[in-house]
């Protein structure tokens, strides 16, 4: 089992920055990966950015060049700076740790959840 808590979330205006946090504890397997997906009031979760075990990274289009995510294996860690933020990117933010046994085989663990609020 791996929990996952997230902090950093909070109010900014236009933009603005932020950091996103999540520290994971549980055992992540070698392959793995870590995200962020976000859900706006009404719409669906999606994603936003994920970090192989290897380092690869991919985002959406939505905040390619203004998000960067990163991880700190040592310390089971993933982050999500966010510059440039729109109001477009209010959400809440959810962490996201799939431990990968095989392509079909998968085990996936969400955070809480940390608001992000962008005013115009």
């Amino acid at each position: 089992q791996v929990q996952l808590v997230e902090s950093g979330g909070g109010l900014v205006t236009a933009g603005g920055s932020l950091r996103l946090s999540c520290a994971a504890s549980g055992y992540i397997f070698s392959n793995n990966e870590m995200g962020w997906y976000r859900q706006a009031p009404g719409e669906q979760r999606e994603l936003v950015a994920i970090v192989t075990g290897g380092g690869s990274t991919h985002y959406a289009d939505s905040v390619k060049g203004r998000f960067t995510i990163s991880r700190d294996n040592a310390k089971k860690s993933v982050y999500l700076q966010m510059n440039s933020l729109k109001p477009e990117d209010t959400a809440v933010y959810y962490c996201n740790v799939k431990n990968i046994v095989r392509a079909s085989v998968s085990y996936t663990y969400w955070g809480q959840g940390t608001q992000v609020t962008v005013s115009s």
